[in-house]
């Protein structure tokens, strides 16, 4: 299964990839004509451009957060370590670059980690009593830090501070419309630091169940990522909701936008 997922991530990225190679093949004509003092021959005519639009599988919904996507990766909803929940992430040369991996369906605390292992992100379920809202706090790396005290040989562990307040949309009827088809439905926001702050700074719209999210910035309002689903190189058939594309614009970290769709996971499978 892992070998399919490498050649549908490679898939993806075949026609950018012809198109590089075209273009260099170009670039080094040129240079042997300027050596031996030839005339470059002329490029031919471009075909005409068609009127219709499309999204392709390295931009999809189109181009209007200002820039292409930067990263595109390859979400498989299971993870590699027999009896586990979790998730593997590939890139477009089919190698290794998140995982995830979990004893317990609905755990309270989830690590994202590399392919090494390392903790890349933490994410810490936060709960209050007869509370509705579903909030989880993000945490570079462990949510605790090792620290040694004075003289004192013994390693004791405090608690870090958070980066992202990750909290579910409050709205019980918007929070059940999170499955349905709709793009424009806000189904979480996304708070710098701790509980307690009012103005958001991302909001995730759309529907994760049908694998069609968008995260929006609050300032610029641009999409800063994108998850849809994963179609198949031939026939263009969707590869159903365990595998799926999650893809990042340049300037947001790849690893947050990880984070996301785990939380995204948990708080609407």
């Amino acid at each position: 299964m892992l070998f399919n997922l490498k050649s549908w991530s490679k898939t993806v990225y075949d026609e950018e990839f012809d198109e590089q190679e075209a273009a260099n093949q170009e670039k080094d004509k040129l240079a042997v004509d300027r050596e031996t003092g030839e005339e470059p021959s002329p490029a031919p005519s471009p075909p005409p451009e068609s009127t219709s639009s499309s999204s392709t599988d390295d931009g999809g919904g189109g181009d209007e957060g200002g820039g292409g996507w930067s990263t595109s990766l390859t979400v498989w909803r299971k993870s590699l370590v027999m009896n586990c929940h979790g998730f593997t992430v590939i890139n477009s040369e089919g190698d290794l670059v998140y995982r995830v991996d979990n004893y317990c369906g609905r755990p309270d605390e989830l690590t994202l980690m590399d392919a090494a292992g390392r903790s890349v992100l933490t994410m810490l379920h936060h709960t209050k009593k007869f509370g509705l809202v579903d909030s989880w706090l993000v945490y570079e790396g462990d949510a605790e830090a090792a620290v040694v005290a004075g003289h004192n040989p013994a390693v004791k562990f405090v608690p870090k501070k958070p980066m992202w307040c990750v909290k579910k949309q409050k709205s019980l009827l918007l929070a059940a419309a999170a499955n349905s088809s709709s793009s424009s439905n806000v189904v979480a926001y996304v708070y710098k630091g701790s509980l307690g702050k009012r103005n958001w700074w991302y909001a995730i719209q759309g529907s994760y169940g049908q694998r069609s999210c968008k995260v929006v910035e609050q300032e610029s309002r641009k999409e800063v990522a994108e998850i849809r689903p994963k179609e198949a190189a031939v026939g263009g058939v969707s590869l159903g909701a365990e595998v799926f594309v999650l893809s990042v614009r340049s300037g947001f970290d790849s690893g947050f936008a990880m984070a996301l769709v785990l939380l995204l996971d948990q708080m609407f499978s």
